[in-house]
């Protein structure tokens, strides 16, 4: 049976454990868990990395490289970009990554949408946009306009569409995935419940949390890059990794094949 790409966000390890042995140190037991991309987090640099080197060590074990910021692309009153858009593109550049996530920010009616290209121009690295937790990025409305702004420009820009984060501002994530499955290019996947403090925490799936995922896939393209973005803790942490890895490279299968076969038989109509 065919498995789809996954990715792990290495903010999953723990931001502590991460830090304290950088994320290269990482590399081997993603290949091992049969993971297809590495998600570095910019979050988790203690400045003392070489950004090329690291690059160059992800590149030589087969992974892809996406480069993760918590940037917001527009920040408060400000019509142009973040300014710190074009840094971070150097920085993902460095690292040899083909993607960067940032979020959405706080977009207007007055927000310049088409500078963006000449920022992204200048870098070979394709820009998604996740949805955060924040009331300025964690809400439908806003990216249904910014995805339209971006269409009618004509604009490389995907999206990343994150399960678990639009809980945080009490929005429908099957509403999400039907209004903007066709513009997202990655999925990051996590549980979510509330702690006995009442505070949202990601957790990693239950059955019944594969099952929905399963749903919010079926109005996105198949076998897009899914990545574990919840906590992968334990002794054996290979086991405990590849475990997650094996359950989310298996979603969306079905859909695939159901997709495959009427595609087959409307070659053969075709040629009948």
């Amino acid at each position: 049976m065919k498995r789809f790409p996954v990715a792990i966000s290495l903010g999953a390890f723990g931001a502590d454990l991460v830090r304290e042995r950088g994320q290269a140190s990482f590399i081997p037991l993603l290949v091992k868990a049969g993971v297809s991309r590495m998600e570095l987090r910019e979050e988790l640099f203690t400045g003392r990395e070489d950004l090329p080197a690291l690059g160059q060590a992800i590149r030589a074990q087969g992974l892809e490289c996406l480069y993760s910021a918590p940037l917001e692309l527009w920040c408060e009153g400000e019509h142009q970009p973040n300014p710190e858009l074009e840094p971070t593109l150097k920085q993902a550049s460095a690292c040899g990554a083909a993607w960067l996530k940032v979020s959405l920010g706080h977009l207007t009616e007055d927000s310049d949408v088409a500078a963006l290209a000449d920022r992204l121009a200048r870098y070979d690295v394709h820009l998604l946009v996740e949805n955060d937790q924040t009331p300025q990025g964690g809400r439908i409305e806003p990216f249904t306009e910014f995805f339209a702004r971006v269409d009618a420009l004509q604009m490389p820009i995907g999206m990343t569409f994150d399960i678990g984060n639009w809980m945080w501002q009490e929005q429908s994530a099957t509403r999400a995935a039907r209004e903007l499955g066709r513009y997202v290019e990655y999925v990051h996947c996590k549980a979510v419940v509330r702690n006995p403090a009442g505070k949202l925490i990601a957790i990693p799936p239950e059955a019944s949390d594969l099952q929905q995922w399963e749903q919010l896939l079926t109005h996105m393209a198949p076998g897009l890059p899914r990545a574990v973005e919840y906590p992968l803790q334990g002794e054996d942490l290979l086991t405990v990794t590849r475990v997650q890895v094996d359950a989310l490279a298996r979603l969306g299968q079905a859909c695939a094949s159901v997709s495959t076969s009427v595609q087959r038989s409307a070659e053969v109509a075709s040629h009948v």
